[in-house]
């Protein structure tokens, strides 16, 4: 029996780049974005022998923006990995898509491909929010594209949204919940904007916090999440992801299980048989052929901080297995802060615990 597998594959082109973006990322001409298509093609090609060795269970389709490119293109780039690799019939597909890069024909196409699932990157249902963020689109726009979706067949959609704004409130950010319930997308994702090194937001807003919602209203923001989702519904399975029942993201699960995947395109890493690779991270180096990143076998260690780093995520908790004793000490301490909880031979963190996840997580790397 066939191991299973998660792909995932980068698509590096957007309209333009948002000012708090630090994703591997550019703008480019179709010429362009033609030819790392079919770099990308090859390297899939090249990899088949490795894929034919595996089912695969999930397809993810990230970028950038992958719904920027022609609908041919993308579906092409899934038709090479068809060839190559064994799908289940269950295979879960999913492709990132900005509001205003898809219509009814590419959304179309997609369904005949079998794309089965659509991840939005809304951020925000007020238009102020949005142009402060520099996205490429308004709620109107959104709201056109997602029903344009719906229209298409698309029954699995993700709606992305991001909190702790620069002048956004704890109610100006329920309204944006309350706005996108209306329309019960299967799943949400909601996280807290991270001022990343390198940015616009960076510059703007990196020696001044004042500018950004305090820690007290961002803890606000967070619990009126859990809360009014909850009432919708939507169970949270990770700590920044809600899904209706039966549709949490299995590609993503599959990080945080720690399951084999395979990166393709420009700096997509890998994890197969507890090697972790990543190529190339230099555009016209990777436009070349020169895919070749960083390769590293992890070490019993890394493995063992990896499977509560990540496994911990998940609300559902992790079973230590083999690493209690390791951890057991740390384990205990934990939940004498009211952390952690242990039930069902599992280890989750607490609401508490995941209020202050980073300090917790941080604790399992040695």
């Amino acid at each position: 029996m066939k191991k299973t597998l998660g792909v995932y594959i980068h698509i590096p082109f957007c309209a333009r780049k948002c000012a708090y973006c630090d994703f591997l990322s550019v703008p480019a001409k179709p010429d362009i974005q033609k030819a790392y298509v079919e770099q990308l093609t090859e390297e899939i090609r090249q990899s088949g022998e490795i894929l034919g060795g595996y089912e695969i269970k999930t397809v993810f389709f990230g970028g950038g923006t992958p719904s920027i490119l022609k609908a041919d293109w993308l579906v092409g780039i899934l038709e090479s990995l068809r060839t190559e690799a064994a799908f289940s019939e269950e295979t879960e597909i999913t492709v990132e898509a900005n509001p205003g890069t898809v219509d009814k024909e590419k959304l179309l196409c997609y369904r005949e491909a079998g794309i089965n699932r659509l991840s939005f990157g809304l951020q925000s249902a007020d238009n102020n929010e949005l142009y402060s963020l520099g996205r490429i689109h308004t709620w109107e726009q959104f709201l056109e594209s997602y029903e344009c979706a719906r229209k298409a067949g698309f029954q699995n959609m993700n709606v992305d949204l991001m909190s702790a704004l620069p002048g956004q409130t704890a109610a100006g950010w329920r309204k944006t919940l309350e706005k996108v319930l209306v329309l019960q997308p299967e799943h949400l994702s909601a996280y807290s904007l991270i001022i990343e090194e390198g940015t616009p937001f960076y510059e703007k807003y990196g020696g001044h916090p004042n500018l950004l919602p305090s820690e007290e209203e961002e803890r606000q923001m967070y619990h009126d999440t859990k809360e009014i989702l909850k009432e919708q519904g939507y169970e949270r399975y990770e700590i920044s992801n809600y899904a209706k029942q039966g549709y949490v993201c299995r590609h993503n699960l599959g990080y945080w299980n720690r399951t084999d995947y395979k990166g393709f395109g420009l700096g997509a890493a890998s994890l197969l048989n507890n090697v972790r690779t990543a190529n190339q991270t230099k555009f016209w180096e990777y436009l070349k052929g020169n895919r070749e990143g960083s390769a590293e076998r992890l070490s019993k260690q890394a493995i063992r901080e990896e499977h509560f780093f990540l496994g911990l995520r998940k609300t559902e908790g992790v079973a230590p297995g083999e690493y209690r004793e390791h951890y057991q000490e740390l384990i205990t301490r934990l939940k004498e802060q009211g952390l952690l909880k242990e039930e069902d031979a599992k280890v989750r963190l607490t609401d508490f615990g995941i209020d202050v996840s980073n300090y917790v997580l941080a604790q399992f790397l040695d």
